[in-house]
């Protein structure tokens, strides 16, 4: 028996384990503290430059140095994290607006007296760091750390103007702070209801039409009321990131997420070309053949993620998805369903929406030395459960890596996303190994729909970016521009089957990746793909995968994206690779033809 959902009867997070509210006087304990440590680190200023041609005494230090630095990002990202956390459940209320601004200026500031470290650190030459780490060996744990530190060498600025840029960035933050408060605040009219925007999105998978229809109307005129503030936002952050671009002599507006992510471009590049061929035989034939599915000829945009006949789509009590997520979890190893657990058992998870809630999910690792906290929206439908798999897969990975540190546990978004999407394949396994016969292609469309969310979708949101941002380069654009470049963009991922009405036009205004994470995107497709290629080794020898992967989770940052594959026999250099992971996808399109 389905028992009926109940929003009210929803977690919400308690985040008295980092801070009883903000005027818990611990914060500014912390915040002492932090600076404290920060300042001991001042203190060594022009020491590692001094110790060149003394191995033990570099190494020394730099063990000393580094240690200091994750006390103080322990102290400031800690008390960072809860302003972040308590903020996107209140977006509405301007004095969590003002405490999580006051307190990013405030860490920004103490964090800004100890810009030499890194700058001090690139300076030395690799031979020197090298003999550094071969003479003291408690320091040798860092080098992945110092690893990743050197990619940005290249790219570094002088000390004062390394200030500069770290003393306004909190004002540059009020920019996403403006967006975000937008989205917040917005307010959908939908006949007589008056909806917000995850519960506008949500409507848009409603088995009504008509219902789905006037929540797509009703969006698309709150947006389009909204789309010169979002364009405004966009506008102003792409003109600054091209300047300090320019300054750090960054070839490609992608460039430096590239080496955040500690990716190559060209395997961006081969990872965008892979999907693009893929296009026509995944979301073009899959949209063509659900239209066929549901009686027609091609499908309105708020029919993209409908369920294929208006029979009330079955939802899912939190109880019954908390069930099924651990019970997935435990059939890939009794540890991972165990830590997921405990983020039920404690009140670390917010799930329930509510007015003034952001919309989205994630997991939060707050520091190393805390416990993450998991943030989404549940309404109960199947993609919910798979959403709260996605976030626990985070939380899992998160917490087995946590032992290394926060800054060995820092992973890139390459690999960040692999625990993630991972969890979300082993419910939807479940989900379809329990689904009757008339149930499977509603399933099947399902896991479709969300590949090409996850692959197309996010590709195609990459290839937006490109073009904003290069068009960016001649000025300004209008929001008419914008919505221009979105329409290009989406109609050429989604394909002739799908007719993107009137209104369409203004729904890259919510997207807020594109302000908070600029080309972060593309790893959701890297992950995605990525996950396909472990899960068909999983397939292959279930029992020598789970050893394996919890190995990869557990390293946390200390590998590249192509050291942690290489265990699996996984390539992800190769285009072929790309290409492998599309044709799995695109083995459920036939499934699915078979059926319709």
């Amino acid at each position: 028996m389905n028992a009926p959902f109940k929003p009210d009867a929803l977690p919400e997070w308690n985040l008295a384990d980092l801070y009883a509210g903000r005027e818990d006087p611990k914060i500014e304990t912390d915040l002492a503290a932090a600076k404290a440590a920060n300042d001991e680190l001042a203190s060594l200023e022009g020491m590692f430059l001094e110790a060149r041609g003394e191995p033990a005494r570099l190494g020394r230090l730099l063990d000393r140095g580094i240690r200091l630095y994750e006390e103080a990002v322990n102290g400031l990202w800690g008390v960072g994290a809860y302003a972040g956390l308590a903020a996107s459940t209140a977006r509405d209320d301007p004095a969590w607006a003002k405490f999580e601004a006051d307190l990013r200026a405030r860490s920004s500031q103490i964090a800004a007296e100890s810009l030499f470290f890194s700058l001090e650190l690139n300076q030395l030459e690799d031979a020197e760091l090298n003999a550094a780490l071969e003479a003291h060996e408690p320091t040798r744990r860092w080098a992945p750390w110092l690893r990743r530190l050197r990619l940005s060498r290249p790219h570094e600025l002088s000390a004062e103007l390394e200030r500069y840029i770290v003393d306004r960035g909190p004002a540059v933050a009020n920019w996403v702070r403006l967006y975000d408060e937008t989205l917040a605040k917005l307010s959908a009219k939908v006949g007589k209801e008056q909806l917000t925007l995850p519960e506008a999105l949500n409507r848009l998978s409603d088995p009504d039409l008509r219902r789905r229809k006037a929540a797509a109307d009703g969006l698309a005129q709150a947006l389009s009321e909204r789309a010169s503030t979002q364009a405004l936002v966009m506008n102003t952050l792409a003109f600054e990131k091209q300047v300090e671009d320019r300054w750090r002599r960054y070839d490609d507006p992608a460039h430096s997420r590239h080496l955040a992510n500690e990716v190559d471009a060209d395997a961006v590049d081969a990872l965008e070309a892979a999907v693009v061929e893929a296009y026509p035989r995944l979301s073009h034939r899959y949209y063509a053949l659900k239209a066929k599915a549901m009686g027609r000829k091609t499908l309105d945009y708020w029919d993209r993620n409908a369920p294929l006949d208006a029979a009330q789509p079955r939802t899912y009590p939190w109880s019954e998805a908390k069930d099924v997520v651990l019970e997935s979890f435990q059939a890939l190893a009794p540890k991972f369903a165990d830590t997921a657990e405990t983020f039920f058992a404690q009140p670390w998870i917010d799930a329930r929406p509510r007015a003034g809630k952001q919309s989205g999910a994630y997991s939060h690792p707050v520091t190393a030395d805390r416990h993450p906290y998991v943030f989404m929206n549940y309404m109960g439908e199947r993609r919910d459960v798979l959403t709260l798999a996605h976030e626990l897969g985070h939380a899992v990975h998160q917490t087995l890596c946590a032992p290394l540190g926060t800054l060995l546990a820092d992973t890139p978004l390459t690999l960040a996303e692999t625990a993630s999407i991972f969890g979300e394949g082993l419910v939807f396994d479940r989900l379809l190994a329990e689904a009757t016969p008339a149930d499977r292609k509603g399933l099947l469309a399902g896991k479709i729909e969300d590949g090409l969310n996850t692959v197309v979708r996010q590709i195609a949101f990459h290839r937006f970016e490109r073009r904003f941002h290069a068009a960016r380069q001649d000025g300004e654009l209008s929001p008419d521009q914008i919505g221009a470049l979105w329409m290009e963009t989406m109609a050429e991922s989604l394909g002739p089957a799908v007719v993107l009405n009137e209104g369409y036009e203004h729904y890259w205004a919510y997207v807020s990746h594109f302000v908070h994470a600029p080309f972060y995107v593309y790893a959701y497709a890297f992950g995605d793909l990525l996950v396909r290629g472990l899960m068909e080794k999983r397939r292959e020898n279930p029992e020598s995968f789970a050893p394996l992967y919890e190995d990869l989770l557990a390293a946390g940052g200390t590998r590249t994206y192509v050291e942690a594959l290489k265990p699996f026999g996984l390539n992800p250099r190769d285009k072929a690779f790309w290409a492998a992971g599309c044709r799995q996808l695109e083995r459920l399109v036939d499934e699915f033809e078979a059926l319709v």
